[in-house]
């Protein structure tokens, strides 16, 4: 199994899957291409038909898009979802409606590991954001959160579907109180989390229109 992503610093969408795909345990190489230098869409069409990362390669099986790797990987891995129905429906809702949603946070807090932007990209519509996001946070933790620190317990798909907002919200300095607060910190804490994080760190690479604020 092969797994195509772009720079950790940056690609939310990378983090998605590959955080999914450690999680399950899965064995699988990993690709490296920087985003947005010349000949990298060229290397990505080689793998992905999209043109876009993360892409999955399981022994000829092609999947891209992060939630449609997280929904493989699961049938690979049940962990990966709650096994009760209401949460495992509640999961997905989640999962899903951070997959299309909260615009103004990804434009105005893009993810960014190498950066401290305490106080910056703060909108009306961010922290409308924001508070949806923390509202989800608490009432995953308080309804299905009881069989361990993650959202739905045990580690799930929708942890790797928020994990780019728990690197967002260290990074501008957004601190949720209470059940959230507790969750941030156990997401950041996550061994693969770290793991990802500090390769980031490492990365030279710079995408301009991602450094918004200096």
């Amino acid at each position: 199994m092969k797994l195509i992503i772009g720079n950790k610093n940056y690609s939310s969408w990378s983090l998605r899957a590959w955080l999914a795909a450690r999680e399950s345990g899965i064995a699988f190489d990993e690709i490296d291409i920087p985003l947005f230098i010349p000949g990298s869409r060229e290397r990505i069409l080689s793998h992905s038909p999209s043109g876009k990362v993360p892409c999955l390669n399981d022994h000829g099986v092609v999947v891209w898009d992060s939630l449609a790797i997280g929904e493989y990987l699961a049938e690979k891995q049940p962990a990966l979802l709650p096994a009760d129905p209401v949460a495992r429906a509640t999961a997905r809702a989640v999962t899903a409606e951070m997959h299309s949603g909260f615009q103004q946070l990804r434009s105005k807090m893009p993810m960014n590991i190498r950066k401290d932007y305490r106080g910056f990209g703060h909108t009306p519509e961010v922290d409308a954001d924001i508070a949806r996001i923390v509202a989800i946070w608490n009432d995953c933790r308080a309804r299905f959160g009881q069989g361990g620190p993650y959202l739905f317990g045990q580690f799930s798909l929708a942890d790797a579907a928020f994990a780019p907002v728990c690197f967002r919200f260290q990074t501008y300095g957004v601190q949720p109180e209470g059940a959230a607060g507790e969750y941030l910190a156990t997401m950041l804490a996550n061994p693969h989390m770290q793991d990802w994080a500090a390769a980031a760190r490492t990365e030279t690479e710079s995408i301009p229109a991602e450094d918004l604020y200096g």
